[in-house]
């Protein structure tokens, strides 16, 4: 019975979803467009005096992200690794954030995800807004990685981090109706070759954020983050792939910037820059096509480097 109803539904369904495309699209589109102008002139959230921690925020766009927090008066706790905050200390106080803190934590310990909220928590009496923005990347054709477990610090980084960081920070967040903001990756949407592990790993943080938003519903705000190619240190750490001369490169203050502002407006969902929106239904619609696009620029980059070399 099972295999007739399947067999009924891979006839009937292709077609009844084509026909409400060219229903719903027609209308889709321009209510989208007219949303996007509206969150443009209305007033965005106003974070003076709110708390907005960010993980990664010694340098690249959790710095920036940090600087125009900082600009809108926002109170800032400031996570990384290393205790190397002092300048972005400094600096995010001078450009006008009333209060700012730093943590020195791993965000791949468990124990230090829970410290760290603890202490913002427990030094401003709050929490808006958690900034998930740790990341990192081994840069290796997969079949040419001698030790599977050398690369399990990207997973443990880029996708436990995360997750651990929201763990400890929901129940804050429902109490003050915070926002949820997770840095992932265009590389989730479109995989890069030579980047498998962390390609896998931005995916992943896209579909449990994709998740947690149908099980919290408005309680929390939730914006996914898909940064392009954007000029900081992990990009430099991917000099191998020489893909400046081959992808724009935008930089990390004004991919900063625009992340705040779209956090602000309420926005579920930032590409940035944005045009690499427009890759999305070409990747949904022709996969195979934009695949042998994504070979066409491995051999673009692999014949840079050999001119190079």
């Amino acid at each position: 019975m099972g295999d007739w109803i399947h067999t009924l539904l891979n006839i009937a369904v292709p077609p009844i979803i084509i026909f409400l495309h060219f229903i719903i699209l027609p209308i889709y589109i321009p209510f989208k467009f007219l949303q996007s102008i509206k969150r443009s002139l209305t007033n965005q959230e106003n974070v003076a005096k709110k708390v907005v921690l960010i993980t990664g925020a010694a340098q690249g766009i959790g710095e920036q992200i940090a600087y125009e927090y900082g600009r809108r008066g926002a109170c800032l706790a400031l996570v990384d690794i290393k205790d190397n905050l002092e300048e972005v200390k400094r600096k995010a106080r001078k450009l006008g954030s009333p209060d700012v803190i730093s943590i020195v934590a791993d965000v791949t310990k468990v124990e230090d995800c829970k410290r760290f909220i603890d202490e913002t928590v427990h030094h401003f009496g709050q929490l808006d807004h958690l900034v998930n923005n740790a990341g990192t990347v081994i840069l290796s054709k997969f079949e040419k990685i001698s030790q599977i477990s050398d690369h399990q610090s990207v997973m443990d980084v880029n996708f436990w981090g995360t997750v651990n960081s929201i763990h400890y920070g929901i129940p804050h967040l429902k109490r003050s109706k915070g926002k949820i903001v997770v840095i992932s990756s265009i590389c989730g949407r479109y995989p890069l070759p030579l980047v498998s592990v962390y390609n896998a790993s931005k995916a992943a943080l896209i579909s449990f954020c994709e998740t947690l938003r149908i099980e919290v519903g408005s309680t929390i705000g939730i914006t996914v983050v898909t940064p392009g190619l954007i000029g900081t240190k992990m990009t430099r750490e991917l000099q191998g792939l020489k893909l400046r001369s081959v992808i724009p490169e935008e930089s990390a203050e004004d991919c900063g910037k625009a992340i705040v502002r779209s956090v602000c407006r309420g926005e579920t969902y930032l590409m940035e820059p944005r045009w690499l929106w427009w890759l999305f239904p070409m990747k949904m619609m022709f996969p195979e096509l934009m695949d042998c696009c994504t070979r066409f620029l491995l051999k673009l980059i692999q014949q840079n480097n050999n001119k190079n070399n």
